[in-house]
């Protein structure tokens, strides 16, 4: 009996640890399909599988970290099969950036239904900006060290680098949560809203990515709306939608892209998905905190009313007179 159950949960266990490598391959392939030049060294304005692995920390634990590392391993293979010396490293660091993300968020009470301001914070500070330094140093590094890099090329690459896995923490992540913590549809009227927020972000955005004069700025009226009528859920899947467009139309050379270099569009790019994915992030998450404070407000009156409506009756009985003996 006790054969059988550890043999169950080593089965378990490994195919939670292939999940999460295929889950990182499949990200990594869908991010590899948008790229760009920096410096001669290419790479990816949102990097997905970042938002992947730490998701797979949060929900199984510290425990799935060999799927990640086994991931990364599959997306390099992918791209060329001239293992170099640097692919240990990159592995070991684009491995110890979530890790060390989850462990950050852990350690501050992190949750991840996001419903807390101080939820949204911890996840764009510790585990966006902080913890990303490590897979963009390490893997950046090691390509000057071995020659593959001119150091001149450093900090430009290592930006490009640090702040492709920065967004694919910023907008893969907090999808992924909600998707995983989705318990209830959403009622008959507030379907038909959803789906007039989802027409009308399939109008606006591609109009404000793709049109020749700059109207990225529509984008953020969208964002707060969906953010005051479906919180973390419409705010994050239109910014998702409107960094997958801006992106596909920065590669492009399209819209408000046209005609800039290579570091000229990856600055605005990553400028516009940063302060996108920082607006409906924090945003909802603002509005999540305050609408939650009120329900307990609401909640706690009720029991207060309830409470002085018992004492009330109690002292009604008290002060009732005896009845007449006999």
């Amino acid at each position: 009996m006790v054969g059988t159950e550890d043999l169950r949960r080593t089965a378990v266990y490994t195919l939670q640890t292939l999940a999460v490598a295929g889950c990182y391959y499949a990200a990594g392939r869908l991010g590899l399909l948008r790229q760009l030049v920096v410096e001669g060294a290419v790479f990816t304005p949102i990097w997905p599988p970042t938002g992947v692995a730490l998701t797979s920390l949060l929900i199984l634990g510290l425990r799935c970290w060999p799927g990640i590392s086994l991931g990364v391993l599959l997306v390099i293979l992918s791209i060329t099969t001239d293992l170099q010396p640097s692919v240990i490293g990159t592995v070991a660091g684009n491995t110890a950036a979530p890790v060390f993300a989850y462990l950050m968020l852990r350690k501050v009470g992190f949750r991840t239904d996001l419903s807390r301001l101080r939820d949204g914070a911890a996840l764009v500070f510790l585990g966006a900006l902080l913890a990303m330094l490590i897979s963009a140093t390490v893997g950046v590094g090691l390509l000057v060290v071995t020659d593959e890099l001119a150091a001149d090329s450093f900090w430009p690459v290592w930006l490009a680098w640090w702040v492709g896995d920065v967004m694919g923490v910023l907008i893969v992540t907090p999808v992924l949560l909600l998707l995983y913590g989705a318990r209830r549809p959403l009622p008959l009227t507030r379907w038909r809203e959803a789906g007039a927020l989802f027409v009308t972000a399939c109008v606006v955005v591609p109009l404000a990515t793709y049109s020749t004069v700059s109207l990225l700025f529509l984008v953020y009226p969208l964002l707060i709306f969906a953010a005051l009528r479906f919180q973390l859920v419409g705010s994050m899947l239109c910014a998702l939608l409107a960094s997958v467009m801006a992106t596909v139309a920065a590669t492009d050379g399209a819209g408000p892209f046209d005609g800039l270099n290579r570091v000229e569009v990856m600055i605005k790019l990553q400028a516009f998905n940063g302060t996108m994915a920082l607006t409906a992030l924090l945003l909802s998450a603002v509005i999540i905190e305050q609408r939650n404070t009120r329900r307990s407000v609401e909640q706690a009156c009720m029991e207060l009313v309830e409470v002085l409506g018992h004492l009330t009756a109690g002292d009604t009985r008290q002060s009732r007179p005896p009845p007449p003996g006999d």
